[in-house]
């Protein structure tokens, strides 16, 4: 027999957002957001030639600066103040992340609870400013060698860092309050609006070159059933979990007997969710976003350049190296994310308190051990469905030559941030139908 809560689901509708006060505020306030984001995509940076840009733009069309364009929705292609987007915040949250795990200090500050937690992000928030900094300049570099730049100079250059420097940080301030006053997590948004925001574009261009004779019809068939088929199997795997049985002790009933009772733990399949694809490339678009920037403008001139090149030739989009690389970086944080965001100990700690245990297996240390055995081979399968859905599309776009951007870590992005930004929308709808229960039933109450 279901739950009353599986029947409350079952039973939502659109009309009940009339009734949920809360929730349509959180969803205006996300939206007004999103276009707030979007509309900094269009406002350039100080001392940028639109023109020159535009020309720029188009000469270097194609490879890992459509990648960056595809998640900063296409504000860099426009230099724009968000031209580096969030994705220096999340490199900097890896690497706190690691030390965190790595370092006694940083450990200690976790433990710490809510204090520690604002420490680390004070400390992520440091990282930030650093690493926009290092990417600002090689970027402002890269224009000024592309001639995009009215009067280049070092005064551009320090007025470029201090400008993405403050696009970011609105960017991660904006995020923050999504998290908090909107719905859904406010960094997964941001990047997803820049994907979809490209996403016509990306289709016009497709099709263009269908109609240009560059591409063969059956092959762009092939793209849109490719794209719809993992559409489809991404929404099975994020929906698949391992349910572990818990059972309770016998308690007394109402009625005098004694009654056993069950539940299950849900494991997912992929714990990690949509982190270790956007993790892996953030690591992976950094040197990319130095060697593609400044190693036009300084090659030849010392090793240096010479080096920055060769990086960015070994790292280019579809090369063995970036695929391996991109590959191993999806499996190391699909585990160490899932050891991070899931604790057996805390958990079998949890359940032996509340009399909780697993049927064949002690409390205690059995129960952690059991918990870690299970999470670490579906785990397993959970990191092999990542990097099968992020590295076969990327692989046949680069072969083919076809110039769709919105590969397996796009759509992984974007279904998987849909879904779970539609799942809390659908726990608001529960929450407001129970309160409705409640108030109706005290007014029942009183009435007797």
């Amino acid at each position: 027999m279901a739950s009353r809560a599986d029947q409350l689901a079952s039973n939502l509708s659109l009309a009940k957002f009339s009734q949920a006060t809360d929730l349509k505020k959180r969803l205006w306030f996300t939206i007004g957001a999103l276009i707030v984001f979007r509309f900094l995509s269009f406002v350039p940076m100080p001392g940028i030639d639109p023109t020159a840009l535009q020309v720029a733009v188009q000469n270097t069309r194609g490879g890992v600066l459509d990648i960056f364009n595809t998640f900063s929705g296409g504000a860099l292609s426009r230099a724009s103040l968000i031209a580096l987007g969030i994705m220096p915040y999340i490199t900097a949250s890896i690497v706190v992340q690691l030390a965190s795990s790595l370092s006694p200090q940083l450990a200690s500050i976790k433990k710490e609870g809510e204090s520690g937690r604002k420490k680390l992000n004070q400390y992520t928030r440091y990282g930030t400013v650093l690493l926009t900094a290092i990417q600002g300049y090689f970027i402002a570099v890269g224009y000024e060698s592309r001639g995009a730049v009215i009067e280049p100079g070092l005064l551009f250059r320090i007025t470029a860092v201090i400008s993405l420097i403050g696009g970011t940080m609105f960017l991660m301030w904006l995020g923050e309050q999504i998290t908090s006053r909107g719905i859904g997590n406010g960094t997964s948004l941001i990047i997803m609006a820049g994907i979809v925001a490209q996403l016509p574009v990306t289709l016009a261009n497709l099709f263009e070159s269908g109609r240009e004779g560059s591409i063969s019809g059956l092959l762009i068939f092939a793209v849109v059933i490719l794209c719809l088929g993992l559409i489809a199997f991404i929404c099975f795997m994020e929906r698949a979990q391992r349910r572990v049985l818990i059972q309770y002790p016998k308690r007394q009933t109402r009625q005098g007997l004694m009654q056993a009772d069950r539940s299950h733990l849900p494991l997912k399949v992929n714990t990690a969710g949509v982190i270790p694809p956007i993790f892996a490339s953030s690591l992976l678009l950094m040197p990319l976003t130095i060697s593609q920037f400044a190693g036009n403008h300084v090659a030849g001139e010392s090793k240096w350049g010479d080096f920055l090149l060769s990086l960015n030739q070994y790292l280019s989009h579809g090369s063995p190296v970036y695929m391996g690389l991109y590959g191993l970086g999806i499996l190391f944080f699909c585990f160490f994310y899932t050891a991070v965001v899931f604790n057996p100990e805390e958990t079998a700690d949890n359940l032996k308190r509340n009399g909780g245990f697993i049927p064949g297996i002690r409390p205690g240390k059995n129960t952690e051990n059991y918990l870690d055995y299970v999470l670490t081979r579906i785990t397993v399968i959970g990191a092999a469905y990542l990097a099968i859905i992020c590295l076969v599309p990327e692989y046949m776009i680069a072969k083919a030559g076809i110039p769709f951007y919105l590969g397996g870590t796009s759509l992984l992005i974007v279904v998987n941030v849909t879904v779970d930004t539609v799942t809390q929308i659908q726990s608001h709808l529960i929450a407001h139908q129970y309160g409705d229960l409640i108030k109706k039933a005290r007014l029942k109450g009183r009435m007797r």
